[in-house]
């Protein structure tokens, strides 16, 4: 594996650590979803780059993972990818509704943001180990 693949590895380890640790309490739901977008999109992008991939400039998880489907399908749930991605920037500013069109997400939603990105984080550790 590349040395920079394995920096951003390391940065998407310390994102999920974040959301395990975060997900303890119940009026943080917010922020658990942010670390698992942000843990997901930096396995997105150290998986480009080990495939040779240049990175552009984004936090759209959709159109990243878009990118990898031209490499392989990792098989994941693109309904709850798309809805991860919709908390990256609502999440760190207040709105009217808040993070997601139903608000702040549940306790529930937080807790399937984390499993979805551990099993991604298994998932792309296999694929480039």
């Amino acid at each position: 594996m590349k040395k920079f693949v394995e920096a951003w590895i390391l940065y998407a380890e310390k994102d999920i650590a974040a959301a395990i640790e975060t997900n303890k309490g119940q009026s943080l739901t917010n922020i658990v979803a942010f670390h698992c977008q942000q843990a997901i999109e930096k396995y997105f992008k150290a998986y480009l780059l080990e495939k040779d991939k240049p990175i552009i400039k984004t936090h759209d998880l959709i159109l990243l993972y878009g990118m990898i489907k031209e490499i392989k399908d990792l098989k994941i749930n693109e309904d709850l990818l798309a809805l991860i991605n919709k908390t990256y920037i609502e999440e760190r500013y207040p709105g009217e509704l808040g993070i997601l069109p139903d608000g702040i997400p549940s306790v529930q939603q937080a807790g399937d943001f984390l499993e979805f990105a551990r099993e991604l984080e298994r998932s792309i550790k296999k694929e480039l180990l």
